[in-house]
């Protein structure tokens, strides 16, 4: 199980947050090469990542390159440059509107040497979310999908309000697409820095929304967004005592009870899903 509750962006032209994201307790580090870099800067970002990713030591991070639009000399550059790292886990995609855009960055990435990496395919524009169900089907070198809520807000003229009433439909709709073709799908970022309490609901928000994990700009949203993607203590008690109740019986009920509670299959494989992922986590440690 890979583990994707917090998904930290890095700017790719911060020598500073480059070498500091080698010590911080984030699931998955985006090197970033697109938004956070000024046109002006982009291939001083690029050259900035190449080189952290020979100094610095990111242990058993998920390393993702975020790369610019691959229909761009720019995004072919990026692609070119990255396809060769062998530490990058995969590159992701942004503004994906259609099919062919996720298999045109594969058939660039093999063309390259990037044969070992994978997709993450940015959900980002009305259009993506209309057809992120081909989008979530166009390669199996496709993993994840990141819902980018700045850009879809302003394309949808959508406010940005707590509680993202504009926003149910396209998430939900991108959680469904994500879950018909086995990927991971992961929230889009929380702007307000210094409200702990928005964050906190954001991530239980996007928790029940079915998200697996969200992704941050800034390493104070850390120890929070982890926190929240996490099963409680009480429910890895629980997954552990209906697992043991269940194998107890020989696993061949159609249904039993316990703590009270209705048991079926599906949701012992769920509680074995919640103590592999408690499991992981606590290798992890954080």
């Amino acid at each position: 199980m890979t583990l994707r509750r917090s998904v930290l962006y890095i700017p790719g032209n911060n020598a500073k947050a480059l070498a500091k994201a080698a010590g911080l307790p984030a699931d998955v580090l985006i090197l970033d090469l697109e938004d956070a870099v000024a046109p002006a800067d982009k291939d001083a970002a690029r050259t900035g990542v190449l080189q952290a990713l020979r100094e610095h030591d990111y242990a058993d991070r998920e390393i993702v390159v975020r790369i610019n639009d691959i229909h761009t000399d720019t995004g072919r550059e990026d692609m070119q440059a990255i396809a060769a790292q062998s530490r990058v886990s995969a590159v992701l995609l942004p503004k994906v509107e259609s099919a062919d855009s996720v298999q045109h960055a594969r058939h660039l990435l093999v063309e390259q040497g990037g044969k070992h990496m994978g997709l993450w395919a940015m959900i980002e524009t009305p259009r993506g979310v209309m057809q992120v169900d081909s989008i979530a089907a166009a390669d199996k070198s496709l993993a994840v999908l990141v819902m980018g809520t700045n850009d879809l807000a302003k394309a949808m003229r959508v406010p940005q309000t707590p509680a993202r009433e504009g926003f149910q439909y396209a998430l939900s709709r991108c959680v469904l697409a994500a879950r018909c073709h086995g990927l991971d799908v992961i929230d889009g970022v929380y702007i307000h820095l210094d409200d702990e309490a928005g964050l906190q609901a954001a991530c239980e928000q996007g928790l029940r929304l079915g998200f697996d994990g969200k992704t941050l700009i800034h390493p104070k949203q850390l120890a929070i967004t982890n926190q929240a993607f996490a099963p409680s203590a009480a429910a890895v008690e629980s997954a552990r005592r209906m697992v043991a109740a269940w194998d107890a019986a020989g696993g061949d009920k159609g249904v039993m009870v316990v703590d009270g509670r209705l048991v079926e299959a599906l949701h012992v494989e769920e509680a074995r899903r919640t103590l592999a992922l408690a499991e992981r986590i606590a290798v992890r440690g954080s």
